[in-house]
């Protein structure tokens, strides 16, 4: 009785285990390309939270008597350590449209700025800095400790002057964020170390990234 020995073609043999092989080599490659894709984002999703805060608050900044429940143009904020907790404030309507959207915005190196006429000089007895067509709003910097005086009333950044002042002052907000990835590394932040505002040069520090949002809104002048 013959029996025949029945051989596998060679390019089957050669086959076994190249779907294995290839998910090896692949499979980095997608979760470095997943994880770059979450971070990005993130990103975005922190940006246009900031920029819904800043508007928020510098819309609170203008209303005043416009607003049924203020005779008056609301504070930009108090020297006590309880402006995360004190309602009535520009601050505080950031910070409250900060908290529950983005990680930690009570950090010390977070900070919002806040020009408004509101903000008196004891030592002019002046809400506003300069005269005339450059005439421009004094400006009070927050952070979760209370507010002082940001650069002397003149800001940092200094606001600018309305194109119809002194009739009308600008009202601004700064916004400034350190922000924190979800997933830390480099590798997994590919698209953010490329941009300007991720750098080891900000007051946030190597790893971070700095967001600055800026929100301008026009009063009547004093």
């Amino acid at each position: 009785m013959n029996f025949m020995n029945v051989a596998r073609p060679k390019s089957t043999q050669n086959s076994r285990g190249q779907s294995l092989v290839e998910t090896a080599l692949m499979m980095p490659l997608l979760v470095l390309l997943v994880l770059n894709v979450v971070n990005l984002a993130y990103f975005f999703l922190v940006t246009t939270n900031l920029t819904a805060a800043a508007r928020s608050a510098a819309l609170s900044s203008i209303e005043g008597s416009y607003s049924p429940y203020a005779l008056e143009e609301a504070p930009s904020g108090t020297s006590s350590s309880t402006i995360t907790t004190t309602p009535g404030t520009v601050a505080y309507t950031a910070y409250q449209d900060l908290t529950g959207a983005v990680w930690n915005p009570t950090n010390s190196l977070n900070s919002i700025q806040v020009c408004t006429q509101v903000n008196t000089n004891s030592t002019t007895n002046s809400g506003v800095n300069g005269t005339g067509t450059s005439q421009v709003a004094n400006c009070l910097a927050c952070t979760s400790s209370g507010c002082s005086a940001a650069n002397g009333y003149a800001g940092s950044p200094a606001p600018s002057a309305d194109p119809e002042a002194p009739s009308f002052v600008l009202n601004q907000v700064d916004i400034t964020y350190c922000f924190q990835t979800l997933i830390p590394g480099a590798i997994f932040n590919v698209p953010l170390q490329a941009s300007a505002i991720c750098n080891t040069g900000s007051v946030c520090g190597a790893g971070s990234c700095q967001f600055t949002r800026r929100a301008r809104m026009r009063s009547m002048g004093p």
